[in-house]
C-alpha cells in the first residue's frame, strides 16, 4: 500500500457470534501490518468495517440496520461489510444497498488489502473470494481482560437441516495442532489466562484429517504447555462428543468440565427431521455419563423451538427433557427460515408451518422453566471456594465481576466479588457466599470468616 493508506484508522463493529469475533480480530491484524490505526471510536475512524452474522433472520436483520446507523451518523465515512451475510448476499448487497462503499466475504480474509486498496482509489468494490485463505495472524489482545478466543477449525460438515452456517463458511475445515498451540503459547506470554476453543463443532476437529479423536489429540498438546490457565470448550455437537475428554478433564484441572452441547430438540421425529441422529434416550444417557464421571460439570445447551412441524405434543416431549436434563445454563431459539436449507421446504408447507406466535410462547415457558432449573444448580456452589477471573471494577464501590469455570463469557451469569481488590485479567479464589438470581456473591477467600 502507498504510504497514504498507512495513516487511515479503521473500526470494526463485530455482530454475531464469537468465530466472526476472532474473524474481526484476523480483519485488523491484516490492516495493524500494513499501516493502519485501530480506533475504539467509530467518530475517529475513516474507514468503518460491519463484522456481519447471517445466521439468522434477526441477525441480518440487525447487520442491515446497524449499517444504515452508521450511514446516517457518518455520511462521509466509508463503509465496508464483512462477515456471513456479505458471504451469503454479496452481490445482492453491492447491488441494492447504496449505503456502503464495498462489500467482503470471509473465506479468504487476507485478501483485506485488495478490497480496501480499491475503496482507496475511489471505486465501490466487491470482492467475494471462491477459495479458502490461511488463517492470519491476530492483535495479542484479549477479547475481554485476561481471557480470549481460539478458533481451531471452520466450516461445518454436519448438515443440520436448518442451519445454513456450510453454505456460508463451507465444508470442515481444521487446523494444524501446531498452529493452534503456538497461539494460545502466544497469547499466555502476555497474559491471557483463559482460552476458549471454539468451531462450529470442536468434536468434528480433525475429522477432515482423518483424525476421529483430533480434540483429545489437540489437548494432549496443550496440555504440555506450562502454567495457571484455563482451557474452555465452546459448543461440542453432542453426537461427536469424545468421551476420552472426560479422562483429560479428570487428570487436568485447566481443561474445565465445561461443556456447551447444542441438542436442539427430543422430539424423535423433530431430530430425524433435523437431520439428527441420537434420540432423546441417548443424549440423557451422555449427560448422565459426564456427570457421573465428573460431578462437577457444567452443562450449557441450546434449544430450537417452532421448528417445522413441531405440534404441542413434540413440545412436551421437549419440556420432560429439559427437566430430565437440568441443565445449568440454556439458550432457547426459534426457528428462522433460512434459504438453501432442507427446512426451508418444509416450512414453506402451509401443514408444517408454526406460527411465530406459538413459536414465541413455546420459547417463553422454556426459559420460564430454566430459570428454576439454574437457581438449583447455582446452589450447589454457595459455600464453597472458587477461582474467578475478574473482568471488571464497578466504579466506586469495592465490587469487581467476574467468571468461575461454571461460566463461559457473555451468555451465563456473573460472580459478583465484595471487597474486591484484584485487577481485571487476574485469576483469584473466592468464597461464594450467595446466590442472586442467576448470579453469585462472593468475598475474597481469606475473608469468608467475616461473611455471613
Amino acid at each position: 500500500m502507498g504510504t497514504g493508506i498507512q495513516k487511515k484508522k479503521f473500526y470494526i463493529e463485530n455482530l454475531g457470534c464469537a468465530k466472526n469475533l476472532v474473524d474481526g480480530e484476523s480483519l485488523a491484524g491484516m490492516l495493524l501490518q500494513e499501516g493502519w490505526e485501530a480506533v475504539e471510536d467509530p467518530e475517529a475512524a475513516d474507514y468503518l468495517l460491519v463484522n456481519t452474522c447471517g445466521f439468522i433472520g434477526p441477525a441480518k436483520e440487525e447487520s442491515i440496520n446497524v449499517t444504515l446507523e452508521f450511514r446516517e451518523r457518518y455520511p462521509s465515512k466509508k463503509i465496508l461489510l464483512t462477515g456471513c451475510l456479505s458471504q451469503r448476499y454479496g452481490k445482492e448487497l453491492f447491488h441494492h444497498l447504496p449505503e456502503v462503499d464495498g462489500v467482503f466475504g470471509n473465506r479468504d480474509l487476507t485478501k483485506i488489502v485488495e478490497i480496501v486498496q480499491q475503496m482507496e482509489e475511489g471505486k465501490k468494490a466487491l470482492l467475494i473470494p471462491e477459495g479458502y485463505g490461511s488463517h492470519p495472524v491476530r492483535p495479542l489482545r484479549p477479547a475481554t481482560p485476561g481471557s480470549t478466543y481460539i478458533k481451531i477449525a471452520e466450516g461445518c460438515r454436519n448438515r443440520c437441516s436448518y442451519c445454513a452456517i456450510p453454505l456460508i463458511r463451507g465444508d470442515l475445515r481444521s487446523r494444524h495442532e501446531s498452529e493452534v498451540v503456538e497461539e494460545i503459547r502466544t497469547f499466555l506470554q502476555v497474559g491471557i489466562r483463559e482460552f476458549n476453543l471454539i468451531a462450529q463443532d470442536l468434536g468434528s476437529y480433525g475429522r477432515d484429517k482423518g483424525k476421529e479423536e483430533g480434540l483429545v489429540a489437540l489437548l494432549r498438546r496443550i496440555q504440555e504447555l506450562p502454567g495457571n490457565f484455563w482451557i474452555r470448550l465452546l459448543y461440542i455437537h453432542p453426537e461427536h462428543f469424545p468421551l476420552a475428554l472426560l479422562d483429560i478433564c479428570k487428570e487436568d484441572r485447566r481443561i474445565l468440565p465445561y461443556f456447551d452441547l447444542p441438542f436442539q430438540h427430543a422430539s424423535t421425529r423433530i431430530l430425524e427431521a433435523m437431520g439428527r441422529s441420537k434420540r432423546s434416550k441417548e443424549n440423557l444417557e451422555l449427560i448422565d455419563t459426564i456427570r457421573s464421571t465428573l460431578p462437577d460439570a457444567v452443562l450449557r445447551s441450546t434449544l430450537l423451538v417452532g421448528f417445522p412441524g413441531e405440534t404441542e405434543e413434540d413440545f412436551e416431549e421437549l419440556l420432560k427433557f429439559q427437566a430430565s436434563a437440568a441443565f445449568d445454563w440454556l439458550g432457547v431459539f426459534t426457528y428462522s427460515r433460512e434459504e438453501g436449507t432442507r427446512a426451508e421446504e418444509m416450512d414453506r408447507k402451509r401443514a408444517l408451518h408454526v406460527k411465530r406466535s406459538v413459536a414465541l410462547s413455546r420459547k417463553r415457558r422454556i426459559e420460564e422453566a430454566q430459570m428454576n432449573i439454574t437457581g438449583q444448580k447455582l446452589d450447589r456452589f454457595v459455600g464453597r471456594q472458587l477461582e474467578v477471573l475478574v473482568e471488571e471494577r464497578v466504579a466506586g464501590e469495592s465490587l469487581a465481576l467476574g467468571r468461575g469455570y461454571l461460566h463461559a463469557p457473555e451468555v451465563d451469569g456473573l460472580l459478583v466479588i465484595h471487597d474486591a481488590l484484584a485487577e481485571p485479567g487476574e485469576i483469584v479464589p473466592v468464597q461464594v457466599i450467595r446466590r442472586n438470581g442467576i448470579d453469585l456473591e462472593a468475598v475474597p477467600a481469606w475473608k469468608e470468616g467475616l461473611h455471613g
